[in-house]
């Protein structure tokens, strides 16, 4: 029986690299794009084992669209597996960012995902009448979902709710044996932070955090960027963890594990909060003249 996955979020980045590597594995990808040029490009890189799913993942309609053409092409057997890719970050100091960016930001990060589940899932065995083993459900994660920081609020706010709704959703999928698996990425050489950081940075100029945001920029952000994980190797990586036999409910995968995230984790909420205020210039004005 072939191999098929659905995987959000492939134009660039992690989902591309996904794409690569699963059918170079033998796998059928459909990879969920939003441009036809974009499917068009991917369709000749990667032959004819790559199926363009075209759908903005707040278009519930488009989606579910989608969802019937991959069931087609599956002739009444499981999908093997869902990656959960798609996402994008908001930046900017919560005081200021929109309500509008707020909320654009759980619909894609949150929302949006949940409904690619919803959808996908009588593919991967909610329906039993499918031919097949149960499939799996892979959620891109981060670590801001384990760590919040500032100027990224929103996006560590939508990946602390995938976590739990991760959670809840795992005990759930266990009446039909499929099996979810979160993967928390740590920074990875993607532009997701730089451009949204910079682009914020010039937003809100003239708010009281502009000097705190160009700090974590420069001392942060680029820094971070530039020995950060491949996506690469990450894709190896969530591949292995997918077709484990007996894969952990959550994952890590950072470079400098310890002072990426064990340290952190460790450290009191208040010890990482001086440290920003500290390193970024945010101590109180009330008292300044």
């Amino acid at each position: 029986m072939i191999k098929s996955v659905v995987i959000t979020g492939v134009s660039t980045g992690i989902g591309y690299q996904l794409c690569v590597d699963l059918i170079l594995r033998d796998y059928l990808v459909f990879g969920n794009v939003r441009k036809l040029e974009d499917g068009q490009r991917l369709s000749k890189e990667l032959g004819l084992n790559f199926v363009p799913l075209y759908f903005d993942i707040t278009d519930h309609q488009a989606i579910e669209k989608a969802a019937l053409e991959v069931e087609k092409k599956l002739m009444g057997s499981t999908l093997t597996g869902l990656f959960n890719n798609a996402g994008l970050a908001m930046a900017g100091p919560l005081l200021h960012l929109s309500v509008a960016d707020l909320r654009y930001q759980f619909e894609v990060n949150v929302i949006g995902l949940m409904k690619v589940t919803q959808v996908f899932s009588g593919l991967l065995g909610t329906n039993i009448q499918r031919k097949g083993t149960p499939g799996r459900i892979v959620m891109i994660s981060s670590i801001n979902g384990k760590i919040a920081i500032p100027f990224i609020g929103a996006y560590c706010g939508s990946k602390f709710a995938l976590e739990g709704l991760s959670q809840s959703l795992r005990t759930e999928l266990n009446i039909y044996g499929i099996k979810l698996i979160v993967v928390g990425p740590g920074p990875i050489k993607t532009p997701i932070f730089d451009k949204t950081i910079l682009k914020a940075t010039d937003t809100f100029r003239d708010s009281p955090y502009e000097q705190a945001m160009t700090t974590f920029l420069n001392n942060f952000v680029l820094k971070t960027i530039k020995q950060a994980m491949t996506p690469e190797v990450l894709s190896h990586r969530i591949i292995k963890i997918f077709e484990s036999t007996a894969p952990k409910n959550s994952y890590i995968i950072t470079k400098h594990h310890f002072f990426n995230y064990t340290l952190p984790k460790w450290l009191s909420v208040d010890f990482l909060n001086a440290f920003f205020v500290r390193t970024l210039g945010l101590k109180s004005q009330k008292n300044k003249d």
